[in-house]
């Protein structure tokens, strides 16, 4: 097991790698070795901005770290991951894992060769909404998120599929037990030559649903996601970090609902009433949802989610926990989203 500090470094410092290298500097159990960029006027800004070591190319950082960060567009991920890997170097790589199933699986590949780990940055599953409602969620059944952006040129170099749903993506088939089993999608590339507003439906064996809708064309910024289970629903401002479950409440059940309504349906019915622990439930007065339900509010506890995902892969590194977010998982989430981007460039070709 690993107790010394972690030699790391980040490799690509754009708009997220500054903030893994900002993070890194001051993070208790690693040593931020350098930074590298392939553009000199970047590089020095951010090396005066954050006060870091500068590494003069991708093979002199990646000969003096235990681990690194990738944060290059998605097209370069394979082309820095692969010399990583092969030093027995542990990766963490920013989502996509890569813009294809077979750079992913080479990836893996060069992986398991050396023994060295994968992360992908599927920076929403360390989300402080996400982290507080866990209790409360169940195997939902049907699963609606939206995540909609101002268009900025950052991440065009894919379909919107790839650069904001595959978050949302990579949260249901976490939470969904069962394999995907029907892909619907329909898209519309609208500034650029991919798609920039998709909605995706996913069917679950076993039942559940998911519909997902992301656009990088909105006027303004929004990221929920809402879980219906038998027992109530989430829903979670993950942009925020809080949510709320609304369940009903103690003492009303589903047949006490069914007699109401019966009840409601002849003139002069009855008050109907449930008994729960010695309590009795007055329904007859009932006149909406709040009514019958009881909201649980949540708030996470402010910690940057970028950080906590830092914080996993270190104590991976360092043999302390198990990588949260692997691999396969990432692979798993691509694999659908190339899926969708296929489904949405045959609903276009039409």
């Amino acid at each position: 097991m690993k107790t010394e500090p972690t030699r790391i470094g980040v490799v690509g410092v754009g708009s997220l790698g500054f903030h893994h290298a900002r993070l890194l500097a001051g993070m208790p159990g690693a040593e931020l070795v350098g930074v590298f960029d392939t553009r000199p006027e970047r590089l020095a800004e951010v090396v005066a901005q954050l006060g870091v070591r500068p590494s003069g190319s991708l093979a002199a950082l990646l000969d003096g770290v235990d681990a690194v960060v990738i944060a290059v567009p998605t097209q370069a991920h394979e082309a820095v991951a692969l010399p990583a890997l092969e030093r027995g170097v542990h990766v963490l790589i920013e989502k996509p894992i890569a813009p294809s199933l077979g750079g992913a699986d080479r990836i893996l590949a060069a992986a398991r060769a050396t023994g060295a780990l994968v992360q992908i940055g599927h920076v929403e599953r360390f989300n402080a909404a996400l982290r507080a409602c866990e209790p409360y969620l169940e195997q939902p059944m049907f699963v609606e998120s939206h995540r909609l952006a101002p268009f900025a040129p950052r991440g065009t170099d894919v379909a919107v599929v790839l650069d904001l749903m595959i978050h949302d993506l990579d949260l249901v088939l976490s939470l969904m037990k069962s394999p995907v089993e029907t892909i619907s999608a329909v898209g519309v590339p609208v500034l650029t030559s991919s798609p920039d507003i998709a909605n995706a439906r996913l069917e679950f064996g076993g039942g559940g649903v998911a519909n997902l809708t992301a656009s990088r064309v909105s006027l303004e910024r929004m990221r929920k996601i809402r879980f219906f289970q038998r027992s109530g629903y989430i829903s979670l401002d993950l942009a925020a970090g809080k949510g709320e479950y609304l369940r009903l409440k103690p003492g009303i059940s589903a047949e006490l609902l069914a007699e109401l309504a019966a009840g409601n349906a002849h003139a002069g019915a009855r008050a109907v009433t449930g008994t729960a622990g010695g309590a009795t439930v007055a329904l007859a007065g009932a006149s909406g949802l709040l009514d019958l339900v009881e909201r649980v509010s949540f708030t996470g506890d402010g910690a940057e989610p970028l950080a906590r995902e830092l914080t996993s892969f270190l104590a991976a590194v360092q043999g302390t926990a198990p990588v949260p977010v692997t691999g396969d998982d990432g692979r798993r989430a691509l694999a659908v989203a190339l899926e969708i981007v296929d489904r949405i460039g045959r609903h276009v070709a039409h």
